[in-house]
């Protein structure tokens, strides 16, 4: 005799495997970040790179880039914090690479975890840094005299849409760290792609001094909408849809880029 289960058993059974993988991503997270602060110097060097570029764009080229409308200094740091980010994300493809490298990649999927809790674990653990350096970046920031006045709660917002920005980001990032057979590999193959987008872009020189044949890329391209939407969010000024076409950006490369890692993952070692 054969039993067939009810639809409230399946809920169930459903509710149950979701809380699960939940569990499983949350704790990758965690064991992501006790080995980022059981490493402090790696930590150290993330920051001290965004510290580097304030300081430099700040007190030796700040002088030489007019901005329309305001100081250098306010043009700047957002666009210094969303770079921070993106860098950020980055660590993604790093710390995947040296994961399959070492061989924990197989081993995880040795463990009865949910599939999804090394991708989702790492990108989270890395999200989570980025929040601690952009506090930091935040504070040198208002040392060197940026001044937002935009106010808190745009302020939040603006940190949002970067967070959120560099989050779908870094799923690409986890294709290149399960692609690449060590973690050199993976931070070189990265740099020629984030490479064009944040330095061609309104990080930090206004679009309208580049030469016109680059202008319609820098200015259409996710990361000057991100920094648009950012910088407007904290300076109170108009940036007009750009917030919401950094949000749709982000959508439209999450969708693209997390199947592509996934893949990648079920075929790793």
């Amino acid at each position: 005799m054969t039993t067939t289960a009810s639809p409230l058993d399946t809920e169930a059974s459903r509710h149950t495997s979701i809380r699960w993988a939940i569990r499983d991503v949350l704790t990758l997270a965690r064991r992501n970040l006790m080995a980022l602060f059981r490493i402090p110097t790696a930590l150290v060097f993330a920051m001290i790179q965004p510290v580097m570029f304030v300081l430099l764009f700040r007190y030796v080229f700040g002088g030489a880039i007019p901005v329309p409308g305001g100081q250098y200094v306010n043009f700047l740091i957002p666009g210094i914090l969303v770079q921070t980010t993106i860098f950020g994300a980055i660590g993604t493809a790093i710390g995947l690479a040296e994961d399959l490298q070492r061989g924990l990649i197989e081993r995880f999927k040795a463990l009865p975890m949910a599939r999804m809790a090394v991708l989702g674990g790492r990108t989270i653990a890395d999200m989570a840094r980025n929040v601690m350096v952009l506090l930091i970046i935040t504070a040198v920031g208002f040392a060197v005299g940026f001044r937002p006045h935009g106010g808190f709660l745009p302020y939040v917002e603006a940190c949002l849409v970067m967070l959120t920005f560099a989050y779908c980001l870094s799923w690409g990032f986890a294709f290149v760290g399960l692609a690449a057979p060590n973690s050199e590999t993976a931070q070189a193959m990265t740099f020629p792609l984030i490479f064009p987008l944040t330095f061609a872009s309104n990080i930090f020189v206004p679009v309208s001094s580049m030469p016109w044949w680059l202008r319609g890329f820098a200015n259409n391209q996710p990361v000057s909408q991100t920094a648009q939407a950012v910088r407007g969010l904290m300076l109170g000024t108009a940036h007009g849809q750009s917030a919401w076409v950094s949000l749709l950006w982000a959508m439209g490369l999450v969708a693209v880029l997390a199947p592509l890692a996934v893949n990648r993952f079920r075929r790793a070692a």
